[in-house]
């Protein structure tokens, strides 16, 4: 029954989020640092589901669900990788969408084609470094049993309970890197939309009905990505049994949601996406 109802909902993902990245990359309306961000967001979420997903599936059916320790430590540093990466993009379209409501004169200047690229190489940097300190604290852990995890993929929290040694130490950085990382990210997204909120009481109704469309749905996909992250990450390393249903919920579940939320909310990615069908349709016309 899982097996029926997970996999249709990776395809989706996988469809969704392509689907956004097909688009931003052939329509000319969507050549914009919003959009461009937005493309690499599906891209990481693609990648981000797939550490995890793909594996969960092909378990359900398997009566012995297995992992070599080289596989589980590629899915914590993969997993943790893509992760972070996801939270410091969707603090660089929050950045992107203050500085075109709130200076919007200097939008071209400020938010030109190098800044782009140089914020989503820092953004893939970010989750490198904080993968690779993880991932270091890991591996130097001895394991010699038991060698069952309990959880439905590779995270520290429940490998940590693996570990011949008290874990105490690594808990503690985790929550200084992972929980941290989450609050400190979470609440310059907060800020930053306080202050755009501020600013859009000098718009007009269109442009702040706009504005707003826009800013919506990103504050949506922040607060289903942050609030399984904080509630996971920012306490001891413990093991409650809700855990594995919020990690089902962001792993799984909202990184479908996000190419939804995203489209039905804006109509430029709509439009986009009926022309780009209509092409593909009257192309397979001829």
């Amino acid at each position: 029954m899982c097996f029926v109802v997970f996999l249709p909902v990776y395809l989706a993902t996988v469809v969704g989020n392509g689907l956004i990245i097909l688009t931003v990359g052939i329509s000319k309306s969507l050549h914009s640092p919003m959009y461009f961000f937005l493309s690499y967001l599906s891209l990481v979420e693609i990648s981000y589901s797939s550490t995890v997903v793909p594996k969960f599936i092909t378990d359900l059916l398997a009566k012995v669900k297995t992992i070599s320790l080289q596989g589980c430590l590629a899915q914590i540093f993969f997993f943790h990788f893509f992760g972070v990466t996801e939270i410091f993009l969707l603090t660089v379209m929050a950045y992107d969408r203050y500085v075109a409501i709130c200076k919007p004169l200097y939008y071209t200047t400020i938010m030109d084609q190098p800044v782009c690229y140089r914020l989503v190489a820092g953004s893939w940097l970010g989750g490198m470094i904080h993968s690779m300190v993880q991932i270091l604290i890991t591996v130097q852990l001895p394991f010699c049993g038991p060698n069952v995890i309990d959880h439905y993929f590779c995270d520290l929290h429940p490998l940590f309970k693996l570990a011949c040694t008290d874990t105490f130490v690594e808990g503690v950085v985790v929550l200084a890197n992972s929980g941290l990382i989450s609050v400190f990210s979470f609440l310059i997204l907060v800020s930053s939309y306080i202050v755009i909120l501020v600013n859009l009481r000098n718009y007009s109704a269109s442009g702040r009905h706009k504005a707003l469309s826009t800013c919506a749905s990103h504050i949506t996909v922040v607060i289903l990505f942050f609030g399984p992250a904080i509630f996971l990450y920012l306490r001891p390393s413990s093991t409650f049994t809700e855990d594995k249903l919020v990690a089902v919920f962001y792993t799984v579940i909202t990184p479908m949601l996000n190419p939804i939320i995203y489209t039905l909310r804006n109509s430029e990615m709509k439009s986009a996406m009926r022309k780009l069908w209509g092409k593909k349709v009257n192309a397979g016309m001829e």
